[in-house]
């Protein structure tokens, strides 16, 4: 008797993961997210295992944790799985202060991306 569960928010075709506290800014993880857009799942953990971008360590933890949830949780087929979706957003920004000279401070932003990827299973055309 208690609430009815959610609806999927993908397709039943499709997985999903969000990290939502990656520490850095949305810009420099877009151009991480850009770079597996469309891409087959193995082909995009190869790209982001030898990218020198540091923000690559963060979305092939996201990328394994969605192959995971569709391997696991939807019983999806590994091999056939796309990159559907990698949408980047902005999260909180800590904001701290530093010391200057004089008796002044100047604030220092630090910020927090969010980063959400969707597989998709895809049939092999032949």
């Amino acid at each position: 008797m208690g609430k009815p569960a959610a609806p999927r928010r993908v397709a039943d075709n499709e997985a999903l993961a969000v990290n939502t506290q990656i520490r850095g800014s949305a810009q420099k993880l877009n151009l991480v997210a850009g770079l597996i857009r469309g891409r087959r799942a193995g082909e995009a953990m190869n790209i982001l295992q030898f990218s020198t971008k540091a923000m690559a360590v963060e979305a092939r933890k996201v990328l394994a944790s969605a192959i995971a949830n569709a391997e696991n949780n939807h019983n999806l087929d590994v091999d056939a799985l796309v990159v559907a979706e990698a949408s980047v957003g902005k999260s909180f920004t800590m904001k701290r202060f530093a010391t200057r000279g004089r008796g002044k401070s100047t604030r220092i932003l630090k910020p927090f991306s969010r980063l959400r990827i969707v597989v998709r299973e895809v049939q092999e055309e032949a």
